[in-house]
């Protein structure tokens, strides 16, 4: 049986920078990460995409590109874990024997949770930035509806990014405004939750956006079918009482927000709670009853935002811990929960959530340079000059800007 001192399953955001960030702190490390896909996405660009920003192709590169220097990739899937005998199985039925596992393979995106999704997308004014092809669709569609209806929809909790849906929401209202044909659509965004975002001091700025647009806001309103043919979308609204009304919608564009769920390998595997998350300490990102297993992006149970940023805040804490289990670092580093949602309010201008467990708010910067409570123009000048090479240089290469791990 092949083994690997360190073995890291999936090559996304989380995988590749924990990596990296390991190797950064010890390069003799032996580390083979395992992923089968052959290219790696820049996802929170997406959200740019969709608004006309950015080309969709400067997102993605070869997944060989990113894998760090001196790390093992095995390009191929994991199927089965045996974490009692500390092996994983492969697609080929082969087995690879680890002394550490990272387990970060993201989440899945279940377009076909929603009846009718998956055979609408991209015609007929269906559309989602959570989908590379399908993002310059919506940045199409903001441009082109004029005197119809726009249906942006939220499903239920937890999502990849909890502020992309009305990021879409409020650049294509930017788009529209600045053509003149705002005030000619009908906007309306459906959220299956009951509130506007999860902390409290980001809706103020918000809601001056969803006034300045005029859009219907539905809360407790779950997107369960689409006709795309007939440009319709069903929509089950709970009342207070917990009865249940289905309402039809027309729409011109309809820009889904898909429900989002653990990868079914993860949900069936010994790792998993019993939502199907891979249980971790929400601090240290050690598995609940593994102690050489660790977790780390979308895939964990820890109650933080699903971002990027949130990976490349985890990433160094799962990468010094990894190494103290291993007798080559001293001490336990710990995560706040921190996450970051640059809500992008209208073309130049973003509201910068930052924030950690209980809704803390943890800014990155003093107010006086970026008030993460009020939209920002150097806060759009972050998103759109500043991260994009910060993730490709700094967080994919293990270089830890602001994210030196706190130690206890």
């Amino acid at each position: 049986m092949r083994r690997s001192d360190i073995v890291v399953i999936g090559g996304g955001s989380a995988g590749i920078a924990v990596a990296a960030s390991i190797k950064a702190r010890n390069g003799n490390a032996q580390i083979t990460l395992i992923d089968p896909a052959h290219e790696h996405f820049y996802q929170p660009g997406w959200t740019m995409v969709g608004g006309g920003i950015f080309d969709k192709d400067v997102t993605r590169r070869p997944m060989a590109s990113v894998i760090p220097d001196g790390v093992d990739w095995l390009q191929t899937a994991v199927t089965a874990f045996d974490p009692d005998n500390n092996c994983v199985q492969l697609a080929d039925d082969s087995h690879l024997e680890y002394g550490q596992l990272i387990v970060a393979p993201g989440l899945k995106i279940d377009w076909d949770a929603i009846p009718g999704l998956s055979e609408a997308l991209g015609r007929n004014g269906v559309t989602s930035n959570y989908r590379f092809d399908l993002a310059p669709y919506t940045w199409e569609l903001a441009q082109k509806t004029q005197n119809g209806r726009a249906l942006f929809t939220q499903p239920p909790m937890p999502i990849k990014c909890a502020g992309a849906p009305q990021k879409a929401m409020y650049l294509t209202c930017s788009e529209m405004e600045k053509r003149g044909s705002l005030a000619g659509n009908q906007v309306a965004f459906h959220n299956a939750g009951p509130a506007l975002f999860g902390v409290a001091a980001y809706v103020p700025a918000l809601m001056t956006y969803i006034e300045r647009y005029g859009i219907d806001l539905n809360f407790s309103s779950r997107l369960s079918r689409v006709r795309g043919d007939e440009q319709i979308a069903e929509f089950t609204q709970t009342d207070g009482d917990g009865n249940q009304t289905v309402v039809e919608e027309a729409f011109d564009m309809l820009h889904v927000c898909p429900p989002q769920c653990p990868p079914d390998f993860i949900q069936q595997s010994p790792l998993a709670n019993d939502a199907g998350w891979v249980e971790v300490d929400p601090e240290t990102l050690r598995h609940a009853r593994y102690d050489n297993i660790h977790g780390l992006g979308d895939v964990i149970s820890a109650p933080n935002a699903k971002t990027a940023a949130a990976a490349r805040m985890q990433a160094p804490v799962v990468a010094h811990n990894v190494l103290a289990a291993m007798g080559h670092a001293q001490g336990t580093a710990v995560y706040n929960g921190y996450g970051s949602c640059p809500l992008t309010v209208e073309r130049g201008k973003i509201v910068l959530a930052e924030f950690g467990y209980g809704g803390t708010l943890l800014p990155s910067f003093p107010a006086w340079l970026i008030d993460g409570t009020q939209p920002s123009r150097l806060a759009w000048f972050l998103k759109e000059r500043l991260l994009p090479p910060v993730y490709w240089h700094l967080m994919l290469k293990g270089r830890e800007w602001l994210t030196k791990p706190t130690l206890r």
